[in-house]
């Protein structure tokens, strides 16, 4: 096998990515993973939802996942791709320790950035008492007091859905402006208190979320905070293709714009998961990483056999009827069509 060249280089080794290199793999196409290591959920203590892997630490997914792919003759490299470029009909891809591998096709499945507030204690305890999805997260925290740091225009809604998993929810209006007169009533409705006033701090006690501070200097005693981070995508390995990130209808932050099986604007790149899909959850990733493998094999199938159909009348474009005619015998024309049976 030519380690240097693949029939697919995915960028980026998450649920989407070997996914879709599980896909790619079982199809018998030569596939190579380049991954990082630096997954978007590392900070949590398990992935949630996911059928039959409820709780498993996302390590633990990605280490069976890696051995799946590899089962199946697809390679797994931990490196960062740095660059990629146009390589005649393929592309090439750099990596920071000094390789370049070549493919005929891209699958980049980079993930995100969460972008969090400048507020101190905050990013410490991201992933575990500081968390944005309730579908993720919102059983593990119960019943418990809840805060709802608003930093966007959504932040009435996510504390409308964290009241689905506690009575106690307080929306904290931070630097944001008032809720809508409806917004109130909706609030009110549902018993969710609100909080004026800049956050400057969080409070912790034996490394656990303890309270919020306010600039007043009152401590708001909550035992876990929702915050809406800005999502960016990991794109810049896109740049060498002249793929950028752009804004997201939705105002949440910037993605890869792509359609549903992850087509971009560049022939023979596809992106799925995060990369594209800003408020993709794990199962999401994954189905996206298999519809985008499947949209690639699809399309090097109708390669190969354009290949094939191409070197297969090589010989007769230089060659003189006669030659044509010398094959022709019967009904069954070698060569030119399918042998009847």
């Amino acid at each position: 096998m030519d380690d240097t060249h693949f029939d697919v280089i995915v960028i980026g080794g998450g649920t989407a990515g070997l996914s879709g290199a599980l896909t790619l793999a079982r199809a018998r196409r030569s596939v190579l993973v380049i991954d990082a290591g630096e997954p978007r959920n590392a900070p949590a203590d398990g992935i949630h939802g996911y059928l039959t892997r409820d709780g498993l630490a996302p390590s633990d997914l990605v280490r069976l996942g890696e051995d799946e792919v590899t089962r199946y003759g697809g390679q797994v490299v931990r490196a960062r791709a740095t660059s990629a470029r146009a390589d005649g009909p393929g592309f090439a891809v750099g990596t920071d320790d000094g390789r370049e591998v070549t493919a005929r096709r891209l699958l980049v499945t980079t993930g995100l950035v969460d972008e969090l507030p400048d507020i101190p204690g905050l990013r410490d305890l991201w992933g575990h008492d500081v968390l944005h999805c309730p579908y993720c997260h919102g059983w593990e925290v119960r019943d418990q007091p809840v805060g709802v740091l608003a930093t966007s225009p959504f932040a009435v809604h996510q504390a409308l859905l964290f009241r689905q998993w506690s009575p106690d929810v307080t929306l904290f209006l931070h630097t944001s402006p008032d809720p809508a007169p409806d917004e109130w009533e909706q609030l009110a409705a549902r018993d969710i208190a609100v909080v004026d006033g800049e956050v400057t701090a969080l409070e912790t006690r034996d490394g656990r979320l303890s309270g919020v501070r306010l600039t007043s200097g009152r401590v708001v005693p909550r035992r876990a905070l929702a915050v809406m981070p800005r999502f960016v995508a990991r794109g810049d390995v896109l740049a060498g293709l002249g793929l950028a990130a752009v804004d997201h209808a939705m105002g949440v932050g910037q993605h890869v714009a792509a359609d549903v099986a992850g087509l971009t604007s560049v022939p023979g790149v596809r992106v799925a998961g995060n990369v594209t899909d800003l408020m993709a959850g794990v199962v999401g990733a994954a189905a996206a990483g298999v519809a985008a493998a499947a949209a690639l094999n699809a399309d090097l199938v109708a390669d190969d056999a354009r290949r094939a159909v191409e070197q297969r009348r090589s010989p007769f474009s230089a060659a003189s009827g006669a030659r044509v005619a010398e094959i022709v015998t019967g009904e069954r024309r070698h060569g030119l069509t399918p042998a009847r049976s």
